[in-house]
């Protein structure tokens, strides 16, 4: 008899309430059907510049990121379910999609950082909808309300 494979949840983690929110959900359906979570913080460094070229401080942009998925994976550590991830240098979009090939589900917010106030669905979101080769659930905070 073959083993039964387990319900694997690739979620994304940026430190917004979206996303902490898209976190939530993804543990209690990991709970729920006895599956696992895979959570994935994404960062990359923007190639712009003042008018003097000076840019951010790269640095800070990975420890910003580094922080974030810290702060998620100790929120997921009382969740009763596996819970794995990682820290990935890349546009967030296409992190996402990489790491949810083969996941039976990809959760992620509604507008994380750098989202324009008046979009509904962010960029990270729409790509993830539009490109993703398993369902997406798309998680608003604050009203627990989703969007799949």
């Amino acid at each position: 008899m073959a083993a039964e494979k387990t319900f694997r949840i690739v979620v994304g983690v940026d430190g917004s309430a979206p996303s902490l929110a898209a976190l939530h959900w993804a543990l209690e359906e990991a709970r729920l059907r006895s599956g696992q979570v895979h959570i994935v913080t994404a960062w990359h460094y923007p190639v712009i510049g003042d008018a003097a070229g000076r840019g951010p401080d790269h640095e800070a942009f990975g420890e910003n990121a580094r922080q974030a998925h810290a702060e998620a994976l100790r929120q997921a550590g009382g969740a009763g379910v596996p819970v794995t991830g990682g820290v990935v240098e890349s546009h967030p979009a296409e992190a996402l999609l990489k790491a949810a090939e083969g996941a039976d589900l990809l959760v992620v917010g509604s507008r994380g950082h750098g989202g324009f106030a008046g979009m509904l669905l962010g960029s990270v979101s729409s790509q993830a909808v539009h490109h993703a080769h398993c369902p997406v659930l798309v998680v608003r905070a604050g009203g627990g309300e989703a969007r799949g």
